[in-house]
């Protein structure tokens, strides 16, 4: 079969493999969509600690059961699926209390696990006997099926801050992530949507979604703009989708008293302290939060939004390519002229 290897930064390789086998207690998946993550291009342009090469890339990705271990139950041969694809250990005091996307021995399909950039992988023992596996309504396109883990773990952003109907949001960041919590936000609810980001051609192409204000940071006064939308008051959430510290820094200055601020993108490893003012948390008594990939429980939250013919699926699958151009997903995503690109077999 056909398999996307990462072996190290800049060597990313389609393969020719062996088709896997399966043991008693696992499920052989034939793939037939995975959408290439934010953290598969960061893996192929810097590295990452936790691949050890050669390794099958691919998280984001759905297909179709063509065999059933034997002492596997509840799925059958056709059955279409896909996963909240971070495996947890089930047995860590964050399992138990059902978080499983903070568990603290974590096993992530394309990084722990081969992933889903094959024709076939093998979904493991470990993700079954811990409910990681959801069953994809038929009538569900499989290219936007594979967007499921991702807007999942918009899902979680969104639940963090307990969003109400009429709720003024602001996200800070304009990416795929950015987007993709600003399409939550709405079928959560929320009254008005603002968005902000730096780079004009992210602006021009969030213009497709249904959000209220796009705004150049570059060239606008973005607490101008917040207060001016909100009697002064401040956003009801801010959502910092931009992996950067300025933004972080600023959206306690956004937030109205008693709103949530969510850190829902991360900064790099040793350059990631900020410098904030903890009188706007103590005296306004703001909820600052983060949030962290996602659970099957959002997962199945995300593919009943997906199910939804008025959401945007087509939107954000911009570009649906063949495995052989991974490094021209790569290229896409990097000038940002993608917002998602879905790989097929």
């Amino acid at each position: 079969m056909k398999a996307i290897r990462y072996y190290g930064p800049k060597d990313v390789r389609l393969d020719e493999i062996a088709v896997p086998e399966i043991n008693k207690e696992e499920l052989l998946i034939k793939v037939d969509a995975c959408a290439v993550c934010g953290s598969d291009l960061k893996a192929f342009n810097v590295g990452n600690p936790r691949l050890h090469p050669p390794i099958v890339m691919g998280h984001e990705f759905t297909g179709i059961i063509t065999e059933v271990g034997e002492n596997t139950t509840g799925f059958e041969l056709g059955d279409r699926i896909v996963m909240s694809t971070s495996i947890s250990c089930g047995e860590c005091l964050y399992c138990k209390k059902g978080w499983s996307n903070l568990c603290v021995n974590l096993a992530p399909m394309g990084f722990s696990f081969n992933g889903g950039m094959a024709d076939y992988t093998v979904i493991p023992a470990r993700a079954l006997k811990n409910g990681h596996v959801v069953k994809v309504p038929a009538s569900l396109k499989h290219d936007f099926a594979a967007l499921a883990e991702p807007l999942s773990c918009a899902v979680n952003s969104l639940e963090q801050c307990d969003i109400q109907k009429g709720d003024t949001v602001l996200i800070m960041g304009a990416g795929p992530m950015a987007i993709l919590n600003a399409c939550v936000a709405r079928q959560l609810g929320a009254g008005k949507i603002i968005m902000t980001e730096l780079n004009q051609a992210r602006i021009d192409q969030a213009k497709a979604f249904d959000i209220d204000m796009l705004v150049n940071t570059a060239k606008e006064n973005i607490k101008e703009i917040v207060m001016t939308e909100t009697d002064g008051c401040g956003a009801d959430v801010v959502i910092v989708a931009a992996p950067a510290a300025a933004p972080q820094e600023e959206a306690l200055s956004l937030v109205r008293k008693k709103g949530t601020v969510c850190l829902f993108a991360s900064l790099p490893s040793g350059n990631s302290e900020l410098t904030i003012d903890s009188r706007l948390i103590h005296y306004n008594e703001i909820k600052l939060t983060g949030s962290s990939d996602s659970t099957t429980e959002h997962v199945k939250k995300a593919l009943e939004m997906l199910m939804d013919p008025e959401f945007p699926s087509d939107k954000i699958a911009t570009h649906v390519l063949p495995f052989k151009d991974i490094n021209n997903a790569f290229e896409l995503m990097k000038s940002g002229e993608a917002l998602r690109v879905v790989l097929k077999p």
